[in-house]
């Protein structure tokens, strides 16, 4: 399961920093920033469809962290499983870079650097903008997460408005587009950490330097550790405002087909015997 981990993250990641390179590479002749935003939700819904069976689809340390708290999540599994979403989206990032590697030179003439107009490391790590605070930006963090758990929440909860299992991924994938839509202009809407980290240990290795930790004041810390803070507050929020407000499942009005499901159930016809085996299967109403 830990391995499947890494094979969500670098599906997400792969959509994701392909299209930032594409956009970049081509000084937005071949997309616009739309594109970014639409392509990363693409690889979450793919993620989530690809892997949802079978380790609950976790593409996100924040959103794991948050599901332990609320015990859905054994302890145990938060090391392992934030160690192979930071791998998985390392190998997407350097994926992506192989594929790009002629566009990314051109367009840094040779160069890789992380400040002025031919700058590429935003292709695969999130940076916060000139005019932009460091508290700011780690509110902004902050906030986005927190939406994101506190919207999330919702889409499994009976006593609510439950959403159709097989349409969870769209639905978050919708979830991360509007943040990514919304939030992004401050630093990019991270609201990952493994999203963050593993794509800026690529670029530290592979020719951008120390410059991708040390930039804007080592303003990397910002998009590890925020999300973690605003994943558990949107989860508290969703708490205390939603789901404690919910009505307990005895207290739910009973749904007219499930009672008569239930007095025809309690109605036995006499069993039949089927096939040459010993077993009697009851007919219901």
């Amino acid at each position: 399961r830990d391995r499947i981990g890494l094979l969500s993250l670098c599906t997400m990641q792969l959509f994701g920093c392909s299209a930032a390179a594409q956009v970049k590479s081509s000084r937005e002749t071949k997309g616009q920033y739309l594109s970014i935003n639409m392509s990363f939700s693409v690889g979450v819904m793919s993620a989530m469809y690809l892997t949802k069976g079978i380790s609950g689809a976790h593409l996100n340390p924040a959103v794991t962290l948050s599901f332990c708290i609320l015990r859905k999540v054994k302890w145990g599994r938060l090391v392992p499983y934030c160690l192979s979403q930071v791998l998985g989206a390392y190998v997407a990032s350097a994926l992506v870079y192989v594929v790009y590697y002629d566009a990314i030179m051109e367009f840094g003439e040779g160069v890789l650097t992380v400040h002025g107009p031919n700058e590429t490391a935003s292709i695969f790590a999130t940076y916060p903008s000139q005019y932009l605070t460091l508290g700011r930006s780690f509110l902004d963090q902050v906030v986005g997460t927190g939406m994101l758990m506190f919207c999330i929440l919702s889409l499994e909860e009976k006593r609510n408005t439950p959403a159709p299992s097989d349409l969870i991924p769209p639905i978050v994938a919708t979830i991360v587009l509007g943040i990514s839509m919304s939030m992004s202009a401050n630093c990019g809407a991270a609201i990952n950490p493994a999203r963050d980290l593993g794509p800026r240990l690529f670029t530290l290795t592979a020719g951008w330097g120390t410059e991708v930790f040390t930039c804007y004041n080592y303003w990397f810390w910002v998009p590890l550790v925020a999300p973690l803070i605003g994943g558990p507050l949107g989860s508290c929020l969703y708490l205390v405002f939603i789901e404690w407000q919910l009505p307990t499942p005895e207290l739910l009005p009973q749904d007219k087909s499930t009672t008569v499901c239930t007095i025809s159930n309690s109605i036995k016809e006499p069993a039949t015997t089927q096939g040459t085996g010993d077993n009697l299967k009851s007919t219901y109403f």
